[in-house]
Order: C-alpha cells, then sequence, then structure tokens
C-alpha cells in the first residue's frame, strides 16, 4: 500500500505549531491578560483616569502593556500592609474631640474645624506640650542629629530613603555602631531604590555590623520588580522622646562647600541642596515610634520592642509648645490622607497660604483648591526653585503653572542653589512640615511621613523664614510661560502627560 505523500508546508493541516494555532493561542493568552489587567484596575484603582489609561495600555500593547502593569501599576504594599497591621483603629477609639490649643478666641472655632479634619483623616490624637526647633542645611542637622545619636540611652531608629557613602554618612555610620557598643538598641531602614548605586550607604552600615532593613529592594528571584512605590520617609527617633523630620536625607549634598573642601566626588554629581529638618521633643514622638516599629515590621517581619520613653526631654517640653499630629501617606490603607488634609486646610484659610516645595505637579484637586482659595480673597503664594535638579519635573511644572493664568495666585521663583525645602503654612497658626513634595509621587505612590503643628509661634518663624527667602526671589509672570514658542509649550506638555509617574 503506497504510503501518502508528505504534506508541505501550507497545504491547509494544523499542528501545535501551526502558525494559526499559534496565533489563536496569542490572542487567547492577549484576552486572559487583558481581561485579567482590565478586572484588577477596575477594582484597585483609585482615580478612573488612570483605570482607563491602562486598560487602554494592556489592550493595545499586548504584553508589553501588562508587563509595564505589574512593574507599575500593581498595589503589592496594601495587601500585605492590611495583613502585617491590620485596619487602623476606628476613630471611636479616640477621645471624644481633640483637646483646642492657645489660640484667641477669635480663630478658635476655624482652628478647631481643622482639627477635627486631621482627627478624622489620620485617626491619630492632637497631642500637645511638644517643643519643634528649625534646623537650615547640614551644617544645623546633622551635628544636633550625631549629638542625639551620642547620648542615645536605649534606643536609636533612623529611616531615610538616602544614606550615601561620604563623609557625613561615614560618620553617622561611626556614630551608631558606638551607640551599638554602648548597649543602644540601632536599627537602619533604608529604601531600596534610593540605596542603588555606587554610593549605597547599606554597605558602610553593615560594615559596621549595624542592622539594615531595605524596603522592597529590586530583585530578579524572587521577581520583585515594583520599583513605583518608595518609602520616602526620613526619620531618626532617640529614645522614644527625641525626634528628628523633615525633607533630608543622610548626604554630603546638604553641606556647604566650604565643608567639604577637597572632596568633590559626590558633590559634584548631586549638587548642593539646601533644605530644612526639625528637632522634636514631646510626647508626639511616640506617634514617630509607632510608625517606625510599623514600618520595620512590614519590611523585616520583625516586631521591635519600644520600651519606655525617657521621660526627661517630655518634661523640658511639656511647659508649652506646640499641638502636633502625624501624618502617614502611602499607597496602602493611609493613601490620600496627606491631600485631604491639604485640601481642608486650604478651605479653612481665611489669610494666608504660604507653600514652599522643590516639586510642584499637582493633583488636579489641590491644583483646584488653590485657585479656588484665592478667588476667596486669600494670600496664595508658592515659592519654588529657579532650576530643580530634575529637568523633566521643571518641565512639568511649567505647564501646571499656565493653567494658573487666571488666578491670582503669586508664584515665586528662588535663586540657586537649588532648596529641597518643603513648607505649608495657613495663616498664623497652621503648619505642616515633613518630606512630602507636592507631586504624585508623594501623594499618591510614596510612602510620605508629615506632621501638622498649631502653634502661632512656630507659625511665625516659618512665615519669617519664608518672607526673607521670599525676598530674594522673583515674582513668575504666568503669561510669559503662555507667550513662549509653540515647540517649547509642546515639550513642556508632553513631560506634564507622565506626571503622575515622574
Amino acid at each position: 500500500m503506497r504510503r501518502p505523500a508528505a504534506r508541505r508546508q501550507g497545504d491547509g493541516v494544523t499542528g501545535p505549531f501551526d502558525p494559526t494555532t499559534l496565533e489563536a493561542l496569542g490572542a487567547g493568552l492577549h484576552v486572559l491578560l487583558a481581561g485579567s489587567v482590565a478586572a484588577h484596575a477596575l477594582l484597585h484603582k483609585h482615580d478612573p483616569r488612570s483605570a482607563w489609561a491602562w486598560i487602554l495600555a494592556c489592550l493595545l500593547v499586548p504584553v508589553i502593556g501588562t508587563l509595564l502593569y505589574f512593574w507599575f501599576g500593581v498595589n503589592r504594599v496594601e495587601r500585605r500592609a492590611r495583613v502585617e497591621r491590620g485596619v487602623p483603629a476606628p476613630s471611636a477609639a479616640l477621645p471624644a474631640d481633640d483637646p483646642l490649643p492657645p489660640m484667641s478666641d477669635s480663630i478658635a472655632e476655624e482652628v478647631r474645624e481643622l482639627m477635627r479634619i486631621g482627627r478624622s483623616v489620620t485617626r491619630r490624637p492632637l497631642v500637645g506640650g511638644n517643643r519643634i526647633t528649625p534646623l537650615h542645611n547640614g551644617e544645623a542637622a546633622y551635628p544636633a542629629m550625631l549629638e542625639a545619636i551620642d547620648e542615645a540611652r536605649t534606643r536609636v531608629w533612623l529611616m531615610s530613603y538616602i544614606f550615601d557613602n561620604g563623609r557625613i554618612g561615614q560618620r553617622f555610620a561611626e556614630a551608631l555602631a558606638a551607640a551599638r557598643r554602648r548597649g543602644v538598641q540601632v536599627s537602619v531602614l533604608l529604601d531600596g531604590i534610593g540605596d542603588l548605586g555606587l554610593s549605597r550607604g547599606s554597605r558602610i552600615l553593615r560594615h559596621y555590623g549595624i542592622p539594615v532593613g531595605m524596603f522592597m529592594p529590586p530583585r530578579l528571584l524572587p521577581p520583585l520588580w515594583h520599583v513605583n512605590l518608595r518609602n520616602h520617609r526620613k526619620l531618626l527617633c532617640v529614645d522614644g522622646a527625641l525626634a528628628f523630620v523633615g525633607g533630608m536625607n543622610i548626604g554630603d549634598h546638604h553641606l556647604l562647600p566650604s565643608t567639604l573642601e577637597g572632596w568633590t566626588g559626590y558633590r559634584r554629581r548631586r549638587g548642593y541642596a539646601e533644605d530644612l529638618h526639625f528637632r522634636i521633643e514631646g510626647p508626639v514622638v511616640k506617634q514617630f515610634d509607632q510608625v517606625f516599629t510599623d514600618d520595620w515590621q512590614i519590611t523585616t517581619g520583625e516586631h521591635l520592642p519600644s520600651g519606655d520613653a525617657i521621660d526627661a526631654i517630655d518634661a523640658r517640653a511639656a511647659d508649652g509648645g506646640a499641638a502636633c499630629r502625624v501624618i502617614t501617606d502611602g499607597p496602602n490603607e493611609d493613601f490620600g490622607r496627606l491631600q485631604v488634609l491639604l485640601l481642608g486646610a486650604l478651605a479653612n484659610a481665611h489669610h494666608a497660604v504660604r507653600i514652599m516645595t522643590p516639586y510642584f505637579v499637582p493633583t488636579p484637586e489641590l491644583s483646584s483648591a488653590l485657585g479656588v482659595a484665592a478667588r476667596r480673597g486669600v494670600e496664595v503664594s508658592l515659592l519654588l526653585p529657579r532650576r530643580g535638579n530634575h529637568w523633566w519635573l521643571d518641565a512639568a511644572t511649567r505647564r501646571w503653572l499656565m493653567q494658573f493664568d487666571a488666578t491670582p495666585i503669586q508664584v515665586y521663583l528662588r535663586p540657586a542653589p537649588f532648596a529641597h525645602s518643603k513648607l505649608f503654612l495657613v495663616d498664623d497658626y497652621y503648619a505642616v512640615i515633613g518630606s512630602a513634595n507636592l507631586d504624585p509621587r508623594s501623594l499618591r505612590l510614596n510612602f510620605e511621613l508629615t506632621l501638622e503643628t498649631y502653634d502661632i509661634g512656630f507659625a511665625s518663624r516659618l512665615r519669617t523664614h519664608f518672607d526673607s527667602v521670599l525676598a530674594t526671589s522673583q515674582l513668575l509672570d504666568i503669561e510669559d510661560l503662555r507667550r513662549r514658542p509653540l515647540l517649547a509649550r509642546l515639550w513642556d506638555s508632553a513631560f506634564w502627560l507622565f506626571s503622575p509617574y515622574l
């Protein structure tokens, strides 16, 4: 019997590797992946615009769109945080109302409204008897922090987005190692992305035997490529009674050139950056302690025993001072807390709002609230660096500023050096300080740590600093931005389009 002739490719016979079969499998896989992404985005995204963008990306760019969503769009931290930390305690567990700080009767009611917003959003009590000392630049902040480490008796907890292994990083590592030799409990928490590069500080810390936790470092096995959610918090807690918070990382770029004579390695790459940090004494430090222990447990799985705070510092601060409350914000159960608080503060502003920030790419809600406050007659002053350290953010910022042409918001550009300071001041009594910038990364993606304060004296000191910088800055004419060539405006708008992830 004759055997049938071998069939040639293209004769219409299908098989496991036939092109038609592969096309069908690819189409089915695309539908499965795109459908899974669409379902996840519909259930977990907070903004319908973001959900639409990811769904269309996965439909129009097969496989690549799904991978991008896996890397940048999925929030794993929220699920893990809920398991490890649980849902925040209900507000019913707090006292009926926060005590009113020392204020005149004329502003007492507006203060009480803002206090209720903060209490409802954060579910933390407002505590009085705190003393806050501003520290300008690394020349003032680093010696105070090192002195606190040298005098620590029970524990030192340090959290930083960046810890550089330059001169100041070496000094901090030596001080932390000396504290451990005295029997002080020392723990350092760094961000996994912020610690990448040649200047990574985890190496020098581990060289000194200091326990280091790395927040979500990227790795291949098991895969963890979710680079978009970062721990941007900066915090030093000592003995449960003293804390340092603000915008400063640990790095030589926060020191004046005169203090680094003969050494130009890292400074040459990054340049000098001005900044503000704050020394805080008093009962609110216990809230900072809780933030660190929660973040440490999420990162390492270990529970840090907090023990009793040293009471001496509390006693000195309790004579008077600011009423404060810690605000945690991040892509977990804390999502949106800071923005809601800022929106509430803008709605309660009566006279003046002063904002100092290195990066200004506001959310549409925050941009609208600033415009509404200005139209109500509130003096809104925005102080930005003339030139930032990220040119793509400068471009997106210019595009946002063009939207303010019809509102009486005053935008000032401060001259070099680059300023990394962050201040949010309302009227004569309220201030928000900490690590957060006014951009989508801080308001939606990063884990941030800020502090709201009610104190006329402290607000006055910050206002004086703001006004002194304002005196050396130049008022921006928004119309000048709008009169620029078309290509320049298109360039800025292109980066503005990607502003949620810049």
